[in-house]
């Protein structure tokens, strides 16, 4: 396996390996996989948080947003006594611009981003696969050692004791470092999506820039145009669809919709798509 590097797939057999051959693990005798997973529809998106999106000033409103966030959400939400990392998680899940990135465990929840947006199916796609455990290795030494007896990624209660803010969590050193967090299971969405979050130590760190100083802990999977469809078929065989992902009627009328959209020419969906995208 080339880490640090990209890795165009041909065919589903060569996406299954790219995915899956990194996952043996010798001193247990499984496979078990040390990385995570995110999923792009466009090889071109990059790694950029939701909250450097909302204008070049948004590493100064980062606190304004979430302390606001929690003041108008604590009459509707039960979160009222978490800790910064279970609200910031909460925002995230809900769509509250911030630090963090989407992951998942899954790979084959990864290829469900990929593929969902029909629009987007004349674009290659693209899995970025990063060894968490391998990430862990560069955190601080506090932090490291929180981890020692407790696993490899952190959980806001796991984080709490050893860090309780973000500009506690800055302080530790200068240059920037990755944090995986657990979210709680705030519901059925987390959990189906087996999901999981980064976050960098700073507001304005670039994880696309520390993957590149650190190019033995990740890799990326480029998904060509013309392999989406296959995957995305294969995927509804296997139940990796919006019902299962994102329980509830809004993931059913998706799904559904998405489902049958097969009725029309795949040419016509890319014509689509292309129009759509024009300036």
């Amino acid at each position: 396996m080339t880490k640090g590097k990209e890795i165009v797939v041909k065919s589903w057999l060569e996406l299954q390996s790219a995915l899956f051959d990194h996952s043996w693990n010798e001193e247990i005798g499984r496979f078990r996989s040390s990385y995570v997973y995110r999923g792009a529809a466009d090889k071109g998106y990059s790694l950029n948080t939701s909250i450097s999106r909302i204008g070049k000033n948004y590493a100064q409103l980062e606190t304004h947003i979430l302390r606001n966030f929690k003041k108008y959400a604590r009459t509707e939400t039960s979160h009222a006594n978490y800790s910064v990392w279970n609200w910031l998680a909460v925002a995230q899940h809900h769509g509250l611009p911030t630090r963090l990135l989407d992951w998942t465990y899954s790979p084959y929840v990864a290829l469900h981003f990929v593929t969902q947006d029909l629009k987007q199916y004349h674009l290659d796609g693209a899995v970025w696969c990063i060894d968490y455990v391998k990430a862990k290795e560069e955190l601080p030494k506090p932090l490291k050692d929180a981890l020692f007896e407790e696993g490899n990624v952190f959980t806001p209660e796991l984080l709490e004791p050893v860090c309780s803010s973000l500009t506690e969590l800055a302080g530790f050193q200068d240059d920037p470092f990755v944090v995986f967090l657990e979210p709680p299971s705030i519901d059925a969405r987390i959990v189906h999506q087996y999901a999981l979050f980064s976050m960098m130590s700073k507001v304005n760190g670039d994880l696309s820039a520390w993957l590149q100083n650190h190019p033995d802990i990740y890799f990326r999977i480029i998904i060509p145009a013309e392999l989406k469809w296959e995957i995305r078929d294969k995927l509804d065989q296997a139940n990796i669809t919006e019902r299962v992902l994102m329980p509830g009627l809004s993931g059913l009328s998706q799904w559904l919709k998405r489902h049958y959209t097969h009725l029309y020419m795949k040419e016509d969906l890319n014509i689509a798509a292309n129009e759509i995208n024009e300036p």
